[in-house]
């Protein structure tokens, strides 16, 4: 924490109305990892062949990851003292009630993660985003939900098996 309390009052010498807090150490976080990340890109060997580099779609991920952190780094340092303080101390029921999407997002993933050899790529796919599609959507659209899984999951094979040849894997309970 020394080096917040240190930028603190650096910046509150020069008269500026700003403050840095969690989310701006975070930021920083973030950009140096960026940094870390671009640096470590420049190791990846060039072929002979082709015209696209390896480390150019890397290097685009990391620059837009690197411009976003930047800009969450000047939306915290803006940030008015009262909204950073207006964070009351929550009971872990309504920290598990406020973050029950993220709770489910992740419970769901580790799930498919699980199931994935057993069901295959096709299977494994439009179930994971049936299911949270219909968790975070809610039970009217099923239906859709059920085309839009159908749809996007059985394009994405279809693409990545006819077209581009790319072997996905199979599940050992399935074969598909």
């Amino acid at each position: 924490m020394l080096p917040a309390y240190l930028l603190n009052k650096i910046i509150q010498q020069r008269g500026l109305n700003m403050s840095l807090n969690r989310d701006s150490l975070v930021a920083l976080c973030l950009i140096m990892l960026s940094g870390g990340l671009m640096l470590a890109s420049f190791e990846i060997r060039e072929p002979d062949y082709g015209v696209l580099s390896p480390a150019a779609w890397p290097r685009l991920i990391i620059i837009i990851l690197g411009v976003l952190s930047v800009i969450y780094l000047l939306q915290s340092i803006r940030m008015p003292k009262e909204a950073k303080d207006a964070a009351p101390r929550k009971s872990i029921g309504e920290f598990i009630l406020y973050w029950r999407n993220v709770i489910a997002v992740f419970s769901i993933f580790a799930l498919y993660l699980i199931v994935l050899p057993y069901l295959g790529m096709l299977i494994g796919n439009i179930l994971f985003s049936f299911i949270l599609l219909t968790v975070l959507g809610g039970w009217r659209a099923i239906l859709m939900h059920l085309l839009v899984a159908l749809g996007a999951s059985g394009g994405m094979w279809l693409l990545f098996t006819y077209v581009l040849e790319v072997f996905l894997p199979r599940g050992s309970l399935t074969g598909l």
